[in-house]
């Protein structure tokens, strides 16, 4: 993956979460209605998803740095939204590899996670996520294989609503 700090200025598609119009949405990465959770949004940028966001306090670890696990699921949601928008179906995380490069200071403003398919074998998608400090510099990277499901089978089981439902009116 080109490092998402060189990467050429391209438009956004700003996505719409169609799961936050169901009930009970309460997922910890995405939804609006979860009072403790991270509240993510996403945008298409080129053959990328990327999302940011400005951690708080109580999202530490040590001191002014952002905790270990919170960084996994950041970078997971992430990667799991780029499975939903640019794969165009839903699936569940098969392994989950994150190499921790540099502390996130947690006090310093938004941080921005991208994540861009790899390959795709028949029922696995391998997809690299960056996330990037407020300063722009790559504090972590993960390699993470999910598991697919034919779309059929992700809207019965996994209520994927179909690419549409992410995309703006306007599109």
């Amino acid at each position: 993956m080109e490092s998402s700090k060189n990467k050429k200025t391209e438009p956004k598609i700003k996505i719409t979460n169609p799961y936050n119009k169901l009930d009970e949405h309460f997922c910890f990465g995405c939804s609006d209605q979860n009072p403790i959770g991270l509240h993510l949004e996403f945008d298409v940028v080129g053959d990328t998803v990327e999302s940011y966001w400005n951690p708080s306090k109580a999202y530490q670890g040590f001191y002014k740095v952002l905790h270990g696990g919170i960084i996994a699921t950041l970078v997971d949601e992430v990667g799991a939204w780029a499975i939903q928008l640019l794969v165009k179906t839903a699936g569940v995380t098969s392994e989950l590899n994150v190499r921790y490069l540099k502390p996130v200071d947690a006090t310093l403003g938004a941080i921005k996670i991208v994540a861009k398919v790899l390959e795709i074998r028949k029922r696995l998608v391998d997809v690299h996520v960056e996330l990037l400090s407020a300063e722009n510099v790559i504090c972590a990277e993960a390699k993470i294989t999910y598991f697919i499901y034919p779309e059929k089978i992700a809207r019965e089981k996994l209520f994927y609503p179909g690419i549409q439902a992410f995309m703006p009116k306007t599109l």
